[in-house]
């Protein structure tokens, strides 16, 4: 990805989604758009109109934290926003991000025993490990039953971005498709912020933008946005509706895989179908233990 184009057209949607009147300014008449101009948003950051529109231009790279931060200011950055300003600040500098390497180590993630453990000691919950490209490196036992139509007959290294755009099952998986669809394109969005030359990244987005034409149209609004908590509904083929509490851990020796986990209220009937859904994985175990001692 084109770091100055990045940022251009960054800076370019959040500027058109801005109105005068939300920035504190005076509309005017005769306006073309109805977001800012350079020029307002020049002055609400208090930089000249020919700097800003320099770093509109996408030539941010040796902007000041100062300056970055009163652009973020004047456009009415949120956290996640702000931060991927400074990403894409950074990345034209040269410099990662914070707690990044440009090198994952994800395969040898994904097999680490000490991780498997851990997953598998959270039996109440479901619980998986993921990495900046959606892929589901490592679950517990109750992940591998909930993330079923995910996993599917196996294959290559299952994927949550290419479930949720080239697989009609997840319209059903998932209840809030659109909203799903969002969340998964801003964080992807917020990610490849962070190392615009990550090709691994580059080849998913192209991929994507080629095969799924609501991908393409999100990835275009350059919307950006974190995890972190909140509650998910859900549709699962054997244990039914599902409305889940979710929370993100980062995984500290691995810098970008992260952990979450899926749970219920307690005493809710999303905790009973939960409960349901931990019995029929233990069956389901069962039954191909059983066949492959007779294959």
């Amino acid at each position: 990805m084109d770091n100055r184009g990045e940022v251009r057209e960054f800076l370019m949607s959040r500027r058109a989604r801005l109105t005068p009147a939300e920035a504190g300014l005076v509309a005017g008449s005769n306006r073309r758009v109805a977001g800012l101009r350079r020029s307002e948003v020049a002055v609400l950051a208090d930089v000249s109109v020919e700097y800003y529109a320099k770093l509109e231009r996408g030539s941010i790279a040796g902007a000041s934290s100062s300056v970055l931060e009163s652009i973020a200011r004047a456009l009415r950055l949120d956290d996640t926003e702000r931060a991927h300003l400074f990403d894409l600040a950074r990345a034209a500098d040269g410099i990662p991000a914070p707690g990044r390497s440009r090198r994952r180590a994800t395969v040898q993630a994904g097999s680490r025993l000490s991780l498997q453990w851990a997953l598998e000691a959270i039996t109440e919950g479901v619980a998986f490990v993921r990495d900046p490209y959606q892929n589901l490196l490592a679950t517990n036992a109750l992940g591998r039953a909930f993330y079923s139509p995910v996993l599917g007959d196996g294959g290559r290294t299952p994927n949550l971005a290419r479930f949720q755009f080239l697989d009609p099952a997840s319209r059903d998986f998932y209840p809030d498709w659109d909203l799903f669809a969002e969340m998964c394109v801003g964080i992807m969005r917020a990610e490849a912020g962070r190392d615009p030359h990550d090709r691994t990244m580059q080849d998913l987005v192209g991929e994507l933008s080629t095969r799924s034409e609501t991908f393409r149209t999100l990835w275009g609004a350059h919307n950006v946005r974190t995890h972190g908590s909140g509650t998910k509904r859900f549709h699962h083929p054997v244990a039914g509706e599902l409305t889940l509490a979710y929370e993100e851990l980062a995984i500290t020796a691995e810098p970008g895989l992260v952990l979450l986990v899926y749970t219920a209220e307690p005493g809710s009937p999303s905790a009973e179908r939960l409960h349901l859904l931990a019995s029929w994985s233990v069956g389901e175990d069962a039954t191909i233990e059983r066949r492959r001692a007779t294959s």
